[in-house]
C-alpha cells in the first residue's frame, strides 16, 4: 500500500480568518514571537499498490482544492 499526502494551503493573497484568529490568541497563551499563522488541511490518500501522482494530482485538482483561492502540494509518504 502506497500513501501520498495532499496538503492543501490558502494562496499567499488570500485572507485566512482562521490563522489570523489563532495569532490572534497566542499572546494570551503567552507566545509573543508568532508573527502570523495560515490554516490549511492535509489529506491522506492510500492507493492498493503503487503510489498513483497523477490520479492523486487529478484527485487534487477536481475535488480536493479549490485553485481559484488554494494551492496544493503532493507527496509519497510511507503509510503506518
Amino acid at each position: 500500500m502506497a500513501r501520498v499526502v495532499v496538503d492543501v494551503m490558502l494562496k499567499p493573497e488570500i485572507l485566512d480568518p482562521q490563522g489570523q484568529a489563532v495569532a490572534n490568541a497566542l499572546p494570551r497563551l503567552g507566545v509573543n514571537d508568532v508573527a502570523s499563522v495560515r490554516i490549511g488541511r492535509r489529506v491522506e490518500i492510500d492507493f492498493a499498490g503503487e503510489a498513483d501522482l497523477e490520479r492523486a494530482r487529478e484527485i487534487a485538482d477536481k475535488l480536493l482544492a479549490n485553485p481559484v483561492i488554494e494551492d496544493y502540494e503532493i507527496r509519497v509518504v510511507e503509510a503506518a
